[in-house]
């Protein structure tokens, strides 16, 4: 405890020892170092007098202080910066400041009362390269406030409620580079409003009141880098409106009343133009942005876009990030993002699109995040995510997600990559109604099966099909004295298909009522395929009444798949090769595990139906029928 006592006692000698009694700290302030007073404390009314001559930087915050009276501070003429926030300031004397020839930063801000200044309240203020008026209750400023500013560099009056400037206000800022007007009531901006600050290269005008920009509103400041005016009214701009701004490289019309934009608004040459911000406009429209081709950034969420033009992009090559949520769009073209290269970023999120090309992405391959979610999405095309070179952040959840056969891809795309997906959870299935809710990463594959519908073919049902390990079945129902053709298709690895064909016409001539039950086996059909690249096929044929060759197989039943009017596949989690079986539509079919009765598709040529095999080689297909 004494070597704790003595080390404070020391600390407080040599702050003792580098002030003196005429330097020591203000009464309710605190002195951080002999350069800087800090007055903090809501007792506080007027300025303290006789600060030491070592105070270049003094603060007054939250304070009672109401009034700046002629000659504040004169005893501090050496102060070059002087901070007056947050408190009940109502008026300042025009020579408040007439001492204070050194300042080079000053603010005055928060002052709910304070309605104006007078007339060469900054006179004597010629080093001034700093000066902040936000958020007081200035309705104007005077003419000439600021003339003596002549090395003034940023100028900050938002948060008042101005309505209207001054023509050649700011005429003798030469050194002007930012000025920040955004949060006052202005209505309109006029070529003589930026007389003088050719130099200005930052301008905020946003959260004003501005409905109209006339054509030559921007001529004086060619120097601009950054554009503001975001929040306004703005409904229209005029073509070549940016033309003089040749070194623009952000500009933001976030929130205002544009229902259409083009590249037009910058001339008829190449931009520099590397951020535009068209947030929460009304667009409806885009039209060509091809000259902008320094973008990197282009935000066009919350719009009402339907529909965007294939070559929307074109020549804009260095595109990073794009934002297209929370708009209308129904679909994309294929060759929308094609040689986007640079991509890293692209939002869909909160469209209505129900569909997306298998190549719309296909030169993304740097994409770091990617959102699709809160669309009308049931389901991705083969091979749409499997351009990304690098680890991507992707959002899916928020679409109706439809968990049958089609959806094997995405399905083994989402459990490859979980750990990428955020909200992974809330991805959930739609359809069919047992999945319905069930987040997508908890289903099983073999659970992501097609089913014969009414609505997809409403000419067939009565047919069901089965399987187990390498056997394949499909029975069907059929009208008595009906000719039946088989056709069975292997696909091999290199495309080529192998076909085999089995007629059966009717034994009975008569075609009695007598039931006559036919069974097929096909043996030996790709055996191995997995492991022998040339597969000896072989076919047999057996056809006995009232008798099933292959009664002594293991059953496993698999419901039917639907993938086109003319196609009904099936599948399970270890099938990719194909096989089909033609059925001639002139027999009326028969669903042997619901037992209903379907009527004959007529003029159609026959019912392709099939699975998908992989893994565990179908070795075996076996086709029982029941004629009546």
């Amino acid at each position: 405890m004494d070597k704790k006592l003595s080390l404070s006692l020391f600390l407080m000698l040599l702050l003792w020892c580098n002030t003196d009694s005429h330097t020591s700290c203000p009464y309710k302030c605190q002195c951080f170092t002999p350069a800087q007073v800090l007055c903090a404390d809501g007792g506080i009314s007027s300025l303290p007098k006789n600060m030491s001559k070592q105070v270049k930087d003094f603060i007054v915050i939250s304070s009672s202080l109401g009034y700046l009276f002629a000659h504040t501070l004169e005893e501090s003429p050496q102060l070059t910066k002087l901070i007056l926030i947050n408190n009940a300031i109502r008026s300042i004397h025009s020579r408040s400041f007439e001492h204070l020839a050194e300042l080079q930063e000053l603010e005055i801000s928060g002052n709910p009362g304070l309605e104006n200044l007078f007339m060469g309240t900054f006179a004597k203020q010629e080093n001034l390269t700093k000066l902040i008026l936000n958020f007081n209750r200035f309705r104007t400023v005077l003419p000439s406030t600021f003339d003596s500013l002549k090395k003034l560099e940023t100028l900050q009056m938002k948060g008042n409620i101005i309505s209207d400037l001054p023509p050649f206000l700011f005429l003798n800022l030469h050194n002007l580079r930012a000025l920040d007007l955004s949060l006052n009531k202005l209505e309109k901006l006029k070529r003589e409003t930026f007389s003088g600050i050719e130099r200005l290269e930052t301008l905020k005008m946003n959260n004003n009141l501005i409905s109209n920009l006339t054509s030559d509103t921007f001529h004086n400041i060619s120097q601009l880098t950054e554009l503001h005016l975001e929040g306004n009214k703005i409904s229209e701009l005029a073509d070549n409106i940016f033309f003089p701004l040749t070194k623009l490289k952000v500009l933001n019309l976030r929130g205002n009343h544009l229902t259409t934009f083009s590249d037009k608004v910058f001339g008829f040459k190449g931009s520099n133009l590397t951020e535009l911000n068209l947030k929460g406009n009304r667009l409806t429209e885009l039209s060509s942005l091809s000259s902008l081709t320094s973008l990197t950034d282009l935000i066009l969420s919350s719009n009402q876009l339907s529909n965007l033009p294939e070559d929307i992009f074109r020549n804009v090559t260095v595109l990073e990030y794009l934002d297209l949520s929370e708009n209308q769009l129904i679909s994309l073209p294929e060759m929308i993002f094609r040689d986007l290269f640079s991509l890293t970023v692209i939002h869909l999120n909160n469209n209505n699109l129900s569909k997306v090309d298998a190549k719309l992405f296909e030169d993304q391959v740097l994409i770091q995040q990617l959102y699709l979610s809160d669309n009308q999405l049931e389901t991705l095309p083969l091979g749409l995510l499997d351009s990304f070179a690098t680890q991507c952040t992707v959002r899916l959840h928020g679409n109706p997600w439809k968990c049958d056969c089609h959806m094997w891809y995405l399905h083994d795309w989402v459990m490859r990559n979980s750990q990428d997906i955020e909200m992974l959870d809330r991805m959930l299935c739609e359809n069919p109604a047992f999945l319905r809710r069930k987040p997508v990463v908890s289903i099983d594959r073999d659970q992501l099966v097609c089913w014969l519908s009414k609505d997809v073919m409403p000419h067939l049902s009565r047919c069901s099909q089965e399987a187990s390990n390498d056997t394949v079945i499909i029975k069907c129902k059929v009208d008595k004295c009906a000719p039946l053709t088989v056709r069975v298709q292997f696909q091999e690895d290199d495309g080529s298909i192998k076909e085999h064909i089995l007629n059966h016409e009717p034994e009975d001539s008569h075609c009695n009522n007598k039931a006559v039950s036919t069974s097929m086996c096909l043996k030996g059909l790709c055996e191995e395929l997995k492991m022998i690249k040339k597969t000896e096929q072989v076919f047999k044929k057996k056809i006995n009444n009232n008798q099933k060759d292959c009664h002594d197989l293991p059953i496993l039943k698999l419901p039917l798949i639907v993938l086109s009017s003319m196609n009904i596949k099936s599948g399970t989690t270890e099938w990719s090769r194909i096989v089909r079986v033609c059925l001639p539509l002139e027999v009326p079919l028969f669903d042997a595990v619901k037992g209903r009765p379907l009527s004959s598709g007529d003029g159609l040529p026959g019912l392709l139906m099939g699975c998908q095999i992989q893994g565990n080689m179908l070795s075996e297909l076996r086709l029982s029928l029941e004629r009546e």
